[in-house]
C-alpha cells in the first residue's frame, strides 16, 4: 500500500510559513534560530522513499527547493535532485530549472490519486497542497520536526478548514526539536 506523506517544519504553535525566512515575512526564518542539526539531512526519515517515490510540491515550495538543490552534490541532495517531482502550479509554464520536475496537468486530488496508486507521494511545505489533500482524506502521514519557537502569526498546517483527523503518534526523535510521525489511518 503506497502512502501520502507529509513532511513540515512547524512552529510549537502550528505555524508552517516561511521557515527559513526566504519570503521575509515578519516573524520568518524561525527554523534556522536553533542552528542546523534539526534542519540538515534526512531528518524526516525518508530514506528509500526518496528513491521509489515521488515528491509533490506547490509553486512556493518548489520555486525555493528550484534555487537550493540543483547545485548540492551531498548524497541526501543527490536524493532530492533525482527523485521525480510533481508540481502544482497555475503560473508556472516550465520546471526546467529542476530536474526530473513536471507541472501537474490535470486537478491536484486527481493526479495525487493516481500517482499514489502507483507509489508513494511525499508532500513537503506547499501548506495549501496539504490543506486541499487533507480534506479529500488523502493524507496517510504527518511527519513533523516541531522546533521550540512560539512566533504567534502565521499561515498554519492545519486551518479552520480542516477535517478533524485522530492522528497516532509513532515516533519521537532528534536534539533541538522534536521529530513527531503521525499516522491519521488506523493499522
Amino acid at each position: 500500500m503506497n502512502n501520502l506523506i507529509v513532511v513540515e517544519f512547524i512552529t510549537l504553535d502550528g505555524v508552517v510559513e516561511d521557515p527559513d525566512g526566504s519570503e521575509a515575512t515578519p516573524n520568518g526564518g524561525w527554523a534556522f534560530r536553533h542552528g542546523p542539526e534539526p534542519i540538515t539531512g534526512d531528518k524526516f526519515e525518508l530514506g528509500s522513499l526518496l528513491d521509489t517515490g515521488v515528491l509533490l510540491l506547490g509553486r512556493t515550495t518548489w520555486e525555493l527547493f528550484a534555487k537550493l538543490w540543483p547545485s548540492r552534490t551531498d548524497p541526501y541532495s543527490t536524493k532530492m535532485n533525482n527523485i521525480p517531482k510533481l508540481v502544482a502550479s497555475r503560473s508556472l509554464t516550465s520546471t526546467e530549472k529542476w530536474q526530473n520536475s513536471s507541472l501537474i496537468e490535470d486537478d491536484l486530488v486527481t493526479s495525487v490519486r493516481r500517482h499514489k496508486a502507483e507509489q508513494d507521494v511525499i508532500v513537503t511545505g506547499s501548506v495549501s497542497v496539504v490543506q486541499t489533500l487533507a480534506q479529500h482524506d488523502l493524507i496517510d502521514e504527518y511527519r513533523l520536526m516541531v522546533l521550540p519557537t512560539v512566533v504567534g502569526k502565521g499561515l498554519r498546517l492545519f486551518s479552520e478548514d480542516t477535517p478533524p483527523v485522530d492522528l497516532r503518534r509513532t515516533s519521537i526523535l532528534e536534539k533541538g526539536a522534536a521529530a513527531l510521525t503521525y499516522y491519521t489511518k488506523a493499522e
